[in-house]
């Protein structure tokens, strides 16, 4: 009797639990899918779109990783090329969530070569202060000068190494925000004009989109980039930070039909560009070509470098001031050895050029000591993704700032370096649809315009600090430089800024016309 009563209650115990497992394991595939239909319909998050469910522990893990990383990963500030607390202030502006920290900075203050700003005793009224304010490149001498108030633009980044919604969204967001975007060297697209923002057209050594079936410059083109209103700039690309000396390389795998269409390439081949300008072989080649582009397009027209050897900087300013001001530049943009790149040789990203706390210093007092900073403008690159960076190259003398990771990781960069490789897993760096479906431009647009706008009003936060009204005001004797034993000294000291050469002292003031000879002291007597 009590054999057969422990037999019903096995039985019954056993039918339980065979009911319960069938209903936790209908539970859970219930809430798989209801998971996996959320996660392939929004649009916020690229990982959760393009790997449903498994992306999200990267959420989870992330977060975990704050309380754990102590122990078994690496601190806030010790990644590479950036640390955790550059990207996590990046994705929080881009997010416009709160960017404030507690109980204290984890940031070592005795590392030789940071930035201390120093405090006034009478900080910047919250009512005194003031926005950036406009400056006018190529005035007097380009057909149409460029005024911008802009402080921190989208540097150059082509479409081909980014993908289609990726542009698309860079170019809406950089609209909302006020802000010119470079097309980067591989043309110009219609994803570059559709969201209406300002452009600068970068033409590379290979003038992919102005190029002329041999390869050469083409004027016709040049006159039929320069008819869409949006275009306000050309930048004859020297060389690029993480690669100077080697051209541009997309991967055959990223050359599309459209891309090759917009480049005049073949399709399906790698693309790479020549090392060097095949035209533009010494500085009087250089001064002409800049003089060439800006007479065809009537756009003020600059060239972008990375320094290495900066004797030719001399010859440069000595050979304006012989021919003529309408040779000059109308901007110089000042790249760093530790610029970003989507593929590149590691010997040349590792080492080669001069960082940016050394070349953009060296720029800006030459052209001091030759007293062309009102007639050349310069912009300036190179992991300045931060408040800090950015008010530390305005103190240094720089005009503006353009940055190209730091609108990637506002797009929602993971910092994954696949792109080079066609996999990006945010959709960003890559044509392949599926992993481009996690990127919605809308949303992302609105992030790229939050980042810009929040990196900028921090950088006002630094400059109210320090006493001066808007971030422009801002100057070498605002901060101190952390030197080899730890100790904070004058940045003015380090970096004295550089006085005009006694022949140049004086410039005399011309006001000219598009096409009208200026020239300076030598030439003029």
């Amino acid at each position: 009797m009590d054999t057969d009563l422990l037999k019903i209650f096995a039985v019954n115990v056993l039918e339980i639990s065979s009911l319960l497992f069938v209903f936790v394991l209908g539970v859970g595939v219930l809430i798989l899918t209801y998971l996996y239909l959320a996660d392939v319909t929004q649009t916020k998050q690229a990982i959760r779109k393009n790997y449903p469910i498994v992306g999200r522990f990267r959420y989870f893990f992330e977060h975990m990783g704050e309380f754990f990383r102590q122990y078994f990963f690496a601190q806030d500030r010790e990644e590479l090329p950036f640390n955790r607390a550059q990207r996590s202030w990046a994705y929080r502006a881009a997010k416009n969530v709160d960017s404030t920290v507690a109980f204290g900075s984890t940031r070592p203050l005795n590392e030789p070569g940071d930035i201390i700003y120093l405090n006034g005793l009478f900080p910047t009224l919250t009512e005194d202060a003031l926005p950036p304010e406009p400056v006018t490149i190529g005035e007097g001498f380009a057909a149409e000068p460029y005024t911008t108030a802009s402080l921190v633009n989208v540097s150059g980044m082509s479409y081909g190494a980014l993908s289609t919604p990726a542009v698309r969204a860079l170019s809406a967001g950089a609209a909302k925000a006020g802000i010119w975007m470079n097309t980067g060297e591989g043309g110009l697209s219609p994803y570059h004009l559709e969201g209406g923002c300002d452009i600068v057209f970068q033409i590379g050594t290979a003038k992919y989109g102005v190029r002329t079936p041999e390869g050469e410059l083409s004027d016709d083109k040049l006159r039929d980039i320069a008819e869409y209103t949006q275009v306000r700039m050309f930048e004859i690309k020297m060389s690029q930070g993480a690669k100077p000396g080697k051209g541009g390389i997309l991967p055959g795998a990223k050359v599309t039909e459209e891309i090759a269409k917009i480049r005049g390439i073949p399709a399906g081949s790698d693309s790479i560009s020549p090392n060097g300008h095949t035209d533009i072989r010494c500085i009087d080649d250089l001064l002409d070509k800049i003089l060439h582009v800006r007479t065809i397009t009537g756009k003020p027209t600059g060239f972008k470098t990375v320094i290495g050897d900066s004797t030719w900087l001399d010859e440069m300013c000595e050979v304006i001031h012989r021919r003529g001001f309408e040779y000059a530049p109308d901007f110089i943009t000042v790249d760093s050895a530790d610029g970003g790149t989507g593929a590149a040789p590691q010997s040349l990203i590792d080492y080669m050029g001069l960082p940016i706390r050394r070349s953009l210093p060296l720029v800006v007092d030459k052209l001091l000591e030759y007293n062309l900073t009102d007639r050349i403008k310069v912009i300036t690159s190179g992991k300045l993704i931060n408040p800090a960076d950015v008010a530390w190259a305005l103190s240094m003398g720089a005009d503006f700032v353009t940055s190209a990771r730091g609108f990637m990781f506002a797009l929602g960069c993971i910092q994954a370096l696949q792109c080079n490789k066609n996999t990006c897993p945010t959709g960003i760096a890559t044509h392949d649809i599926a992993l481009q479906r996690g990127l919605d431009p809308t949303d992302k647009a609105e992030r790229v315009a939050n980042f810009a706008k929040n990196l900028v009003y921090e950088v006002g936060v630094i400059a109210h600090s320090c006493g001066v009204e808007q971030p422009r005001k801002l100057a070498r004797k605002h901060a101190q430089i952390i030197n080899a034993q730890g100790i904070p000294e004058p940045m003015e000291i380090l970096f004295p800024p550089a006085v005009p050469r006694p022949e140049y002292d004086i410039i005399p003031a011309v006001q000219v016309g598009v096409g009208q000879s200026v020239t300076g002291p030598e030439s003029a007597s």
